[in-house]
């Protein structure tokens, strides 16, 4: 970009140039250049390092637990023949079951279950059993009672029908209900090959959980770096996902790894299932299980159906990996950056002098001492147009203030005829409730509330030869138009009225007066009526206006003919009706400023809103004209709350009142 002094000529140097090279430039290429290097060395040596030790550890606890299953396996084995050598004394068989466990710190329990009526005389089920109550007693009992039904069992009935023994299903101990185990079951022969019974080895999944060399590690750390929980645990599934190791105990054996991942959304965590169930080994880079983004290591268990895992999560490596890379970047790159900083402050405290000047300046210009001198430069770059500009500033600033107080004064001399015209206004609309307190037989209470300082709305009414002309009305538009038509209007009410007393008749005469020579083509929506007092007798025309409702025993809107508003076709034929009106009757009228209030989220009060006011009034007896326009007021009020008021809201309150009643 070129700058330009008044003569349309180049400046010769440029002070953006100079600072962004010699500073920014500078320290941009080296910081960012040296962290991302450092970053991205720390982290691949994280990362790998990371798997490789993986890789080492998981295969060491794979060989771990396949030498605890290997050593309950040959123990089984090997105690067989005994067993078998002492079938006829069954009296020796819980001695046999009580030295399997206490030479075998790996055995919680084992049972030694006979096929049904084996011994006629011990009964109809058999099952001499031992269990390792605790470190230093194990205890003998026979099973083989309702509590322990067993021929009937899987584990059973396939033992006896294999060749081989197997590692079946994992259960909890019948003797406390709370010890996970996993059983080791083989068939037991007689003499003669035919099997007799199962020998059952339970093995404690805590003790083989112990004997991993990373049990569970859960923990907030990193704290400066994440607020996210960072892990490193193993787990341990069976074919079909029951868990056999997990750090949450409570999930051992009483949930299934697959119940988890048909929650989720995430399809990582069912890949992985299936993975470890159908192959020896493999590993997963980005897994998520239970809203965490994890590294997985599997491997197989040989001999069984087991798979075991190793789990990293991915934010416990970015960490260690972003720690090492801002520990690196610290000491390698301090001196870099304090050369840097010195030059920079050097370069800048030199560059920034002219700056401060024209700041000291502005304070003055801004203290509204406009012919403040600017300071002199010798430099002809961005700052010298800085300065040029603010001296164009200073005589700009001079002139808009002038204008602004020309301006000023000319808003004061508005808003002040403004509030004349709206002291005009009110004055022409009753403002004495009520009008007439010599009279029994009419009770009246309105009021107008304006958008604007003036507006469009107008009510009027007066007695004439025991009859009461009333009007409600609603200019379109708002603002100083309408209130002129709005005072047009009830001028032209109260001198037609004077000498015509059918409400159609006058409305015909508003209508035509209004019309003629409407340019701006403004119209008004119109409600007139004509009481007689002495009958009660109702006569009304309607012109484009909201029906009003007739409060007496109940609320009702009052029946109106469509008839368009005043001041749209001159020669419009305006409907009269008429109705009989019961003693102690009020007529509520309105305009839309009522039933179009809007609140907040631009609902609307509406007509239902209005309905639900005026019945809510019949509870102590008859309406007052003032009591409905008050309740309706604060209705309305507390429905828009802090919404402005976007049209002017008038009310009319009539109230008949029958001669003697």
């Amino acid at each position: 970009m070129k700058f330009f002094k008044k003569d349309k000529r180049p400046y010769p140097k440029s002070f953006s140039k100079r600072l962004t090279w010699r500073i920014t430039l500078v320290m941009f290429i080296v910081m960012a250049l040296a962290s991302y290097i450092l970053y991205e060395m720390c982290y691949q040596l994280i990362v790998e390092g990371s798997e490789l030790t993986m890789r080492y550890v998981l295969k060491s606890e794979k060989q771990s637990i396949h030498s605890t299953i290997s050593e309950i396996k040959a123990v089984s084995v090997n105690t067989a023949p005994q067993i078998e050598e002492n079938l006829d004394k069954p009296e020796k068989l819980h001695a046999i079951m009580k030295q399997m466990v206490e030479l075998n710190p790996a055995i919680h329990s084992c049972g030694l279950s006979f096929i049904e009526d084996y011994y006629p005389a011990k009964g109809h089920q058999y099952c001499p059993y031992a269990y390792r109550k605790d470190s230093s007693e194990v205890v003998v009992k026979t099973l083989g009672d309702k509590n322990h039904d067993y021929l009937h069992e899987e584990w059973f009935t396939k033992a006896l029908a294999s060749e081989e023994g197997y590692w079946a299903k994992p259960f909890f101990d019948d003797i406390d209900h709370t010890t996970p185990l996993v059983p080791w079951v083989m068939p037991i022969h007689d003499r003669q090959g035919k099997t007799i019974a199962v020998l059952g080895v339970d093995l404690a999944l805590q003790s083989l959980r112990e004997e991993l060399s990373i049990q569970a590690y859960k923990e907030q750390i990193f704290s400066g770096i994440s607020s996210q929980a960072l892990s490193i645990f193993n787990f341990a599934i069976t074919k079909d996902g029951t868990y056999l190791m997990h750090p949450d105990s409570c999930r051992v054996i009483k949930e299934n790894y697959f119940t988890f991942c048909n929650t989720s959304s995430d399809s990582s965590d069912d890949e992985l299932g299936r993975e470890m169930c159908e192959n020896e080994e493999g590993d997963m880079s980005s897994v998520n299980i239970e809203d965490e983004d994890l590294y997985v290591r599997y491997r197989a268990i040989p001999d069984t159906d087991w798979s075991i895992a190793m789990v990293c999560s991915n934010a416990l490596i970015n960490g260690v990996a972003s720690v090492l890379g801002i520990l690196l970047a610290l000491f390698f790159m301090i001196p870099n950056l304090l050369v840097v900083i010195f030059m920079g402050r050097h370069f800048v405290k030199k560059a920034a002098k002219p700056i401060q000047q024209l700041a000291a300046s502005a304070d003055e210009v801004a203290k509204g001492n406009f012919k403040t001198p600017l300071p002199p430069l010798k430099s002809r770059d961005e700052i010298h147009q800085l300065r040029d500009s603010f001296e164009g500033m200073q005589h700009s600033l001079t002139t808009y203030i002038d204008e602004l107080k020309e301006t000023t004064a000319s808003k004061a001399a508005i808003e002040n005829e403004l509030k004349v015209a709206h002291d005009i206004q009110m004055s022409m609309l009753p403002k004495t409730f009520p009008p007439y307190p010599e009279r029994d037989d009419v009770d009246i209470y309105g009021k107008l509330m304006p958008a604007k300082d003036v507006g469009g709305d107008l009510f009027d009414f007066y007695i004439r030869d025991e009859k009461l002309f009333f009007c409600i009305g609603d200019v379109s538009g708002k603002g100083v138009p309408a209130s002129l038509v709005m005072a047009m209007t009830r001028s032209l009410f109260r001198n037609i009225s004077l000498h015509v007393s059918e409400p159609n008749v006058i409305v015909k005469a508003l209508n035509a007066a209004v019309a003629d020579g409407n340019e701006t083509n403004m119209f008004v929506t119109l409600f007139l009526g004509v009481l007689d007092l002495h009958t009660g007798v109702l006569q009304y025309c309607n012109a484009g206006h909201d029906s009003p409702l007739l409060i007496g025993k109940d609320v009702r809107t009052l029946d109106c003919d469509s008839n368009l508003p005043i001041g749209v076709i001159g020669d419009w034929a305006f409907s009269r009706q008429e109705i009989q009106l019961e003693s102690q009757t009020t007529i509520f009228l309105y305009t839309d400023g009522l039933n179009e209030a809007e609140d907040s989220m631009h609902a609307q009060f509406g007509e239902s809103r209005i309905i639900r006011v005026a019945e809510s009034q019949l509870v102590d007896g008859p309406v007052k004209p003032d009591t409905i326009v008050t309740q309706m007021e604060e209705a309305v009020h507390h429905f828009v709350d802090e919404a402005e008021q976007s049209d002017d809201l008038t009310m009319l309150a009539i109230k008949y009142i029958k001669n003697g009643s």
